[in-house]
């Protein structure tokens, strides 16, 4: 089995920091989002992945590489000069996926499932495409997979044919496709495959199915969510036993009190009351006081005195000594608010 990571994406609302990463490059709690997308798609069975590449291509196509040769999967890469859209992205990756289902993968989530019974339950349908789907989450504006009693999905986005009994799903952003897929998306030109490309295959009376799991699930695609995902992963709200050797403690031991240490992190004489991560060589001086839900860092450097709080500081930044972060992002000289969502 093949899959496919989406890395084309702008980042927009998540800026200025994607422009310096593209999402699924983004440094969290030591290592790239892009690491935990693989070790979900390697357990499930993958063994060879695609990426498309449009925002910062060479920083993105740098990362994914390395990121397979350190796990030993073949890569592949395609650059999109003029962006494709969703749709637009799995068409150009077509010589590659084709020939057996495939998995497709968001890469702005953090989504630590176990897809073996949904490929295997997709399989088993002899449907054209699966889509992994959660409960509607409270507060909040997604737009809404509508399936019917035989998991069918009959609408999405309100386009396709409708029904009777609906009930609405969360799309997660991960899918299980068969080639079929190929046969209705457009020669070129950028489209979605879930507003247009699905909707022509709902209509043909091909069968897109649901797939209803309970697992975690984030869209780290703005400050405040990818701050609360760092503070639910710190409080332990997130299983991370099938990331294995990819969970975001395995090379930072948990130290005395409430936190999490690289090796090669430099703590000196600061208070760290936690829960925190520390990346690798991050350096905190005297004084310094590391209250609940905090990332530091690859190589950043927090003066004496600094006191901080729910916040994200990226790698290679430096705080000031004195300097107060309380729900904020940091990279370099800029500090975006990032208030944590319920």
């Amino acid at each position: 089995m093949k899959a496919m990571v989406l890395c084309a994406g702008l980042g927009t609302r998540l800026r200025p920091f994607t422009e310096r990463w593209p999402k699924p490059a983004m440094p969290f709690l030591g290592q790239p989002l892009f690491r935990y997308h693989l070790a979900v798609l390697r357990a499930a069975g993958a063994q060879a992945v695609g990426i498309n590449t449009h925002h910062l291509p060479d920083v993105m196509a740098s990362t994914a590489r390395a990121e397979c040769a350190r796990v030993g999967l073949p890569l592949h890469v395609v650059h999109e000069p003029v962006i494709q859209g969703t749709g637009g992205g799995i068409r150009g990756l077509r010589d590659f996926l084709a020939g057996d289902d495939f998995i497709v993968f968001n890469g702005d989530i953090l989504f630590p499932v176990d897809l073996r019974p949904v490929v295997a339950a997709h399989r088993a349908s002899g449907a054209a495409a699966t889509m992994v789907l959660l409960p509607m989450p409270e507060n909040e504006k997604y737009a809404a997979v509508e399936m019917d009693a035989r998991q069918r999905v009959r609408r999405i986005a309100r386009f396709g044919p409708g029904g009777e009994g609906l009930s609405p799903w969360h799309f997660t952003g991960v899918h299980v496709m068969s080639s079929r897929v190929f046969d209705f998306m457009t020669p070129e030109g950028p489209e979605d495959i879930n507003r247009d490309v699905y909707v022509r295959m709902m209509e043909a009376g091909l069968t897109v199915r649901g797939e209803v799991v309970r697992s975690y699930w984030s869209d780290l695609g703005t400050p405040s969510r990818y701050l609360s995902t760092v503070r639910d992963v710190l409080s332990g709200q997130v299983p991370l036993e099938g990331l294995g050797a990819d969970s975001p403690f395995a090379s930072a031991p948990r130290s005395q009190g409430n936190y999490w240490a690289n090796p090669s992190a430099r703590a000196g004489g600061a208070q760290v009351t936690g829960p925190a991560h520390l990346d690798a060589e991050c350096s905190l001086a005297d004084g310094v006081r590391v209250g609940a839900f905090v990332s530091v860092g690859a190589r950043a450097r927090v003066g004496a005195g600094a006191r901080l709080e729910r916040c994200a500081i990226l790698e290679g930044t430096e705080v000031a000594p004195g300097e107060e972060l309380v729900e904020v992002m940091a990279w370099g000289a800029h500090r975006v608010p990032a208030p944590l969502t319920p």
